[in-house]
Protein backbone atom coordinates (compact mmCIF):
# COMPACT_ATOMS: atom_id res chain seq x y z
CA UNK A 1 0.00 0.00 0.00
CA UNK A 2 2.93 2.21 0.65
CA UNK A 3 4.99 1.40 -2.61
CA UNK A 4 4.67 4.27 -4.89
CA UNK A 5 4.73 2.11 -7.82
CA UNK A 6 1.83 0.01 -6.44
CA UNK A 7 0.09 2.87 -5.91
CA UNK A 8 0.46 3.96 -9.35
CA UNK A 9 -0.83 0.82 -10.77
CA UNK A 10 -4.00 0.77 -8.66
CA UNK A 11 -7.33 1.62 -9.43
CA UNK A 12 -8.18 5.70 -8.59
CA UNK A 13 -9.16 6.55 -5.11
CA UNK A 14 -12.68 5.40 -4.19
CA UNK A 15 -15.84 7.80 -3.83
CA UNK A 16 -16.15 9.45 -0.64
CA UNK A 17 -18.68 7.78 1.22
CA UNK A 18 -18.52 9.98 4.64
CA UNK A 19 -16.62 12.23 6.26
CA UNK A 20 -14.62 11.74 9.72
CA UNK A 21 -14.81 14.95 11.38
CA UNK A 22 -11.99 15.20 14.85
CA UNK A 23 -13.57 17.79 16.96
CA UNK A 24 -10.94 19.41 19.57
CA UNK A 25 -11.61 22.31 21.87
CA UNK A 26 -9.07 25.02 21.02
CA UNK A 27 -6.41 25.86 23.29
CA UNK A 28 -7.39 28.17 26.22
CA UNK A 29 -11.26 27.62 26.12
CA UNK A 30 -12.70 26.30 29.40
CA UNK A 31 -14.44 23.61 29.86
CA UNK A 32 -17.22 26.13 31.39
CA UNK A 33 -17.28 27.91 28.06
CA UNK A 34 -17.80 24.70 26.36
CA UNK A 35 -20.65 23.22 28.92
CA UNK A 36 -22.46 27.08 28.29
CA UNK A 37 -23.46 25.52 24.38
CA UNK A 38 -23.45 22.02 24.93
CA UNK A 39 -27.38 22.28 25.78
CA UNK A 40 -27.73 23.65 21.99
CA UNK A 41 -25.42 21.57 20.56
CA UNK A 42 -26.24 18.35 21.61
CA UNK A 43 -30.35 19.26 20.44
CA UNK A 44 -28.61 20.03 17.27
CA UNK A 45 -26.31 17.12 17.20
CA UNK A 46 -29.24 14.97 18.21
CA UNK A 47 -31.22 16.27 15.55
CA UNK A 48 -27.94 15.79 12.65
CA UNK A 49 -28.10 12.18 13.63
CA UNK A 50 -32.27 11.60 13.46
CA UNK A 51 -31.65 12.73 10.09
CA UNK A 52 -29.37 10.42 9.04
CA UNK A 53 -26.35 12.84 9.10
CA UNK A 54 -24.16 11.45 11.16
CA UNK A 55 -24.19 7.95 11.23
CA UNK A 56 -21.39 7.20 13.70
CA UNK A 57 -20.22 9.41 17.10
CA UNK A 58 -18.01 8.96 19.65
CA UNK A 59 -16.27 10.80 22.76
CA UNK A 60 -12.49 11.17 22.32
CA UNK A 61 -10.83 9.14 25.76
CA UNK A 62 -8.43 12.27 26.21
CA UNK A 63 -11.71 14.34 26.88
CA UNK A 64 -10.75 17.07 24.52
CA UNK A 65 -13.49 16.41 21.99
CA UNK A 66 -15.59 14.06 19.99
CA UNK A 67 -15.37 12.08 16.57
CA UNK A 68 -18.35 12.15 14.12
CA UNK A 69 -18.66 9.83 10.80
CA UNK A 70 -21.08 12.27 9.14
CA UNK A 71 -23.17 11.18 5.63
CA UNK A 72 -21.59 13.36 3.28
CA UNK A 73 -20.35 13.51 -0.45
CA UNK A 74 -17.40 15.23 0.56
CA UNK A 75 -15.46 17.32 2.95
CA UNK A 76 -17.49 20.72 1.77
CA UNK A 77 -20.75 19.29 2.75
CA UNK A 78 -19.44 17.63 6.26
CA UNK A 79 -17.84 21.34 6.88
CA UNK A 80 -20.83 23.27 6.16
CA UNK A 81 -23.00 20.53 8.01
CA UNK A 82 -20.65 21.01 11.29
CA UNK A 83 -19.53 24.88 11.23
CA UNK A 84 -23.52 25.38 11.43
CA UNK A 85 -23.45 23.73 15.23
CA UNK A 86 -23.07 26.05 18.07
CA UNK A 87 -19.22 24.90 19.35
CA UNK A 88 -18.26 26.03 15.90
CA UNK A 89 -20.50 29.27 15.56
CA UNK A 90 -18.19 30.48 19.09
CA UNK A 91 -15.02 29.33 17.33
CA UNK A 92 -14.37 27.28 20.38
CA UNK A 93 -13.69 23.60 18.40
CA UNK A 94 -11.11 23.05 15.60
CA UNK A 95 -12.21 20.82 13.37
CA UNK A 96 -10.17 17.97 11.42
CA UNK A 97 -12.14 16.67 7.98
CA UNK A 98 -10.60 12.74 6.43
CA UNK A 99 -12.91 11.81 3.64
CA UNK A 100 -13.20 8.33 3.73
CA UNK A 101 -14.72 5.55 1.00
CA UNK A 102 -14.09 1.70 0.55
CA UNK A 103 -11.16 -0.33 1.54
CA UNK A 104 -8.81 0.03 -1.95
CA UNK A 105 -7.14 -3.24 -1.48
CA UNK A 106 -9.78 -5.27 -1.34
CA UNK A 107 -10.61 -4.81 -4.73
CA UNK A 108 -7.49 -7.47 -5.00
CA UNK A 109 -9.84 -9.84 -3.99
CA UNK A 110 -12.66 -9.34 -7.04
CA UNK A 111 -9.70 -9.48 -9.25
CA UNK A 112 -9.19 -12.81 -11.21
CA UNK A 113 -5.88 -14.59 -10.47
Amino acid sequence: MTDPSLAQTQAPSPATTGVLVILTVKAGITREQVMAVMPDEVRQTVQLYLNGKIREWYSRSDGRGAVFLLDARDVAEAHATMDALPLAKQELIDHEYIAVGPLMPLRLLMSKP
